[in-house]
């Protein structure tokens, strides 16, 4: 990181709890391109849902307050960005959010859905249509979710993939939960840290 570049930006935001989420964004409205190290971490991840929850809620508020920071302008956000990247951005930020929050309200709908068109006769259009629509937006979100980890595993972790896809849909129950929590956060503390416990290091 160019110390220089980091002071033309703004440096980093003290009050966003997702800082190179904010950051990332504010390089590339001043033309600079970002990447991704490709290099692994041996930080460890979270191993318990009560360290997890907090780390999920901090990265969903901290994309809110990205999203809310940088839409102040959407039109000069457009301009310095330009269109695709405004969209890989709406969707990243605000989309991610709101998808996990909706999840459980699709799911559960959809599981409504089939058991009324199983046990009433007619079956009424609008019910044939909104199971389709609802089908269609979770097979979609498990589908790309699913082709994400898979492109970013290893080889050799590849081969119990069959226990990720049979946990997604809970997974994404605990992110929803993550997801209104970190709504809730915002309202109440939009600025308060919830660090994530590490428990140890590996160092090569």
């Amino acid at each position: 990181m160019r110390t220089s570049v980091l002071e033309e930006v703004g440096g980093w935001d003290p009050y966003n709890v997702t800082e190179d989420a904010d950051l990332g964004l504010r390089l590339t409205r001043f033309g600079y391109r970002t990447a991704t190290i490709t290099l692994p971490t041996f930080e460890d991840a979270p191993e318990t849902l009560s360290d997890w929850l907090p780390q999920r809620t901090r990265w969903l508020k901290g994309w809110m307050q990205t999203w809310l920071v940088h839409m102040r302008h959407p039109v000069q956000l457009v301009r310095e960005i330009g269109p695709r990247s405004f969209v890989i951005a709406q969707i990243l930020s605000a989309g991610f959010v709101v998808s996990a929050m909706l999840h459980p309200i699709l799911l559960l709908a959809g599981i409504y859905l089939m058991l009324e068109m199983a046990f009433t006769t007619p079956v009424s259009g609008w019910s044939v249509v909104l199971l389709t629509i609802d089908m269609l937006n979770l097979v979609c979100g498990y589908t790309s979710f699913l082709a994400l980890g898979w492109q970013t595993l290893p080889k050799a972790q590849r081969r119990g993939f069959w226990r990720i896809v049979l946990f997604t849909p809970p997974y994404w129950f605990l992110m929803s939960a993550a997801a209104w929590r970190s709504l809730f956060q915002i309202y109440r503390r939009p600025h308060h840290w919830e660090k994530t416990r590490h428990f140890r290091t590996k160092v090569q």
